[in-house]
């Protein structure tokens, strides 16, 4: 028997996820993806298919700096809550990609939640 690579096990955590919570237009989806460097966060409308915003540590106000770290994540999760208040939504579902809630995942979830968003 193999074994799972971390990002097989990753993936099938995220299927079962998504099996469980889907974002509509009252209450889209807050999904993150975190790689080693950086950090994406995307809220979506999965009745029509459609990414209402999104911020990551990719963006020109993020260059050359890491982010990769817990203090980024913080950040982000600040900005995707107030790109999304501009939006007027307020109350979103957390979908944590997979990921184990805790380090970045937890920091961004905290800096939405202190900045505005309810989940």
């Amino acid at each position: 028997m193999a074994t799972k690579t971390r990002s097989e096990v990753r993936n099938a955590v995220h299927s079962r996820i998504r099996a469980k919570i889907k974002g509509s237009p009252e209450r889209p989806r807050l999904a993150v993806f975190r790689s080693v460097k950086h950090i994406y966060v995307q809220v979506i409308d999965d009745s029509r298919g459609v990414t209402l915003i999104s911020a990551s540590t990719t963006e020109p106000t993020f260059k050359g700096r890491d982010g990769g770290n817990a203090a980024t994540a913080k950040e982000i999760g600040k900005l995707i809550a107030e790109r999304a208040k501009e939006k007027g939504i307020t109350q979103v579902v957390f979908d944590r990609g997979g990921y184990i809630y805790h380090g970045r995942i937890r920091n961004l979830a905290e800096a939405a939640r202190e900045a505005g968003l309810s989940f």
